[in-house]
């Protein structure tokens, strides 16, 4: 399937200029997105654009990923109701370094061909004095076209400054420079960069007299409504310390149901008639279909060891047939994820070295019962449990020998009530 053919069918064509169609039919061409290291992580808002990287590199063509070494000097105004405050260039140089990582490692190269350009636009700017830029470059546009953008015009009511007023300007030579440079005839990205890139297009055409294409996607949100990439938590990071794999595998579990079939299509890598013939078999059972796109994606992102903790952090929490043997299993960063999602309490560690009894242990050092009164009652009622052994004996001693990893003792209190003990 051609390039476009294979946006078309997975929803993410939102326009196109006249004649990209022809380009890309006439054999392979380079094409770019860029990102902006506004953050130490990328997004999985921002995976939308690596996926589209990534179908355009598995057509056959050569893909380039421009980190804004200058652009993210700058912000970009484009949908913002106000000016973002400006990074120091030790932050900005930190985070592209970690955004300038991920992409090699999501940038795929399947077949060992195409493998992904990394270009840093400060490379274009950074000899140039301001003189030079406003004759050789802010000359290009007029203010009359730059003010007839979405991204000027949305925000002159509440204030737009001159430096995000020449982002346009940055984005449009930078494509220019990829053009003489690299030959790279399309620029890519989400349907709110339509008029930087085509102001790109601009470039191109009033300063060297070629012909450059623009792609965009749609921008992509939740069935509700509201934006896509975020949880209660916040944003859902690619870089594993700011959003753990089980958070990022539980954030696509608990999508929504109407969500899925477009979910699937913007992120799996599998062929049209894969995701059909999947979709038809589990027609019934949107979880299921939660379920191995959860898995793909984390599997992707975070490696297969990553996924097989994540299962087991998993099957700990939700599966009520979950044994001894399912918590033993898991090693102390699991534990640790474990210790996030559900109630913990920190309790010193010489309260194990000499020995606590179970109900004073409930009652006293942690919330799990209102009383010793409740401790005794849920102890005869067969109710509790320490690391997966039920407790019989309201005298039960709990010691440094039930510390898991020698810092968690996992306790339930029926079957749906669990609770970690951190020592400190």
């Amino acid at each position: 399937m051609d390039f476009l053919e294979e946006l078309k069918w997975r929803g993410m064509l939102h326009d196109a200029t006249p004649g990209v169609e022809e380009v890309l039919d006439n054999g392979s061409i380079t094409g770019y997105i860029g990102f902006d290291p506004t953050a130490p992580s990328l997004t999985i808002g921002n995976y939308v654009q690596i996926m589209l990287l990534t179908l355009f590199q598995r057509a056959g063509h050569q893909p380039i990923a421009l980190v804004g070494g200058a652009t993210g000097r700058i912000g970009d105004p484009s949908f913002k109701d106000k000016e973002r405050p400006l990074k120091s260039h030790e932050e900005l140089e930190q985070n592209l370094a970690k955004v300038k990582e991920q992409l090699e490692k999501y940038v795929g190269t399947p077949d060992g061909e195409h493998e992904v350009i990394m270009v840093n636009n400060h490379d274009f700017y950074r000899n140039m004095n301001v003189l030079d830029f406003l004759r050789d470059v802010g000359k290009t546009l007029t203010v009359n076209y730059m003010m007839s953008k979405d991204s000027v015009k949305n925000r002159l009511e509440t204030g737009l400054s001159f430096t995000e007023f020449s982002y346009q300007i940055l984005q449009g030579y930078d494509f220019q420079c990829l053009f003489e440079q690299n030959n790279c005839l399309l620029q890519m990205g989400g349907s709110d960069q339509w008029g930087n890139i085509t102001s790109g297009t601009e470039f191109v055409r009033r300063n060297l007299g070629g012909k450059a294409y623009a792609i965009t996607t749609p921008l992509l949100t939740k069935a509700d409504g509201t934006k896509f990439g975020k949880s209660e938590a916040g944003n859902i990071w690619l870089d594993p310390e700011m959003t753990s794999p089980y958070e990022f595998y539980q954030f696509w579990i608990n999508a929504a149901d109407a969500d899925i079939p477009k979910f699937i299509r913007y992120f799996t890598l599998k062929s049209k008639e894969e995701v059909e013939a999947m979709e038809a078999e589990h027609a019934n059972n949107p979880r299921e279909l939660k379920r191995l796109l959860a898995e793909e994606l984390t599997i992707r992102l975070h490696g297969e060891e990553q996924y097989e903790a994540v299962k087991k952090v998993s099957n700990l929490l939700f599966n009520t047939r979950a044994k001894q043997d399912d918590l033993h299993a898991l090693d102390a960063k699991s534990l640790a994820t474990v210790a996030q999602e559900i109630p913990s309490f920190q309790v010193e560690a010489a309260l194990l070295q000499q020995g606590v009894n179970i109900v004073d242990l409930l009652a006293e050092h942690t919330e799990i019962v209102s009383s010793k009164g409740d401790a005794r009652r849920a102890i005869k009622g067969q109710a509790v449990s320490v690391n997966k052994e039920k407790i019989t004996d309201h005298e039960t001693v709990v010691g440094m020998d039930a510390l898991l990893h020698d810092k968690y003792v996992m306790v339930e209190n029926g079957k749906k009530n669990k609770y970690m003990i951190v020592t400190v």
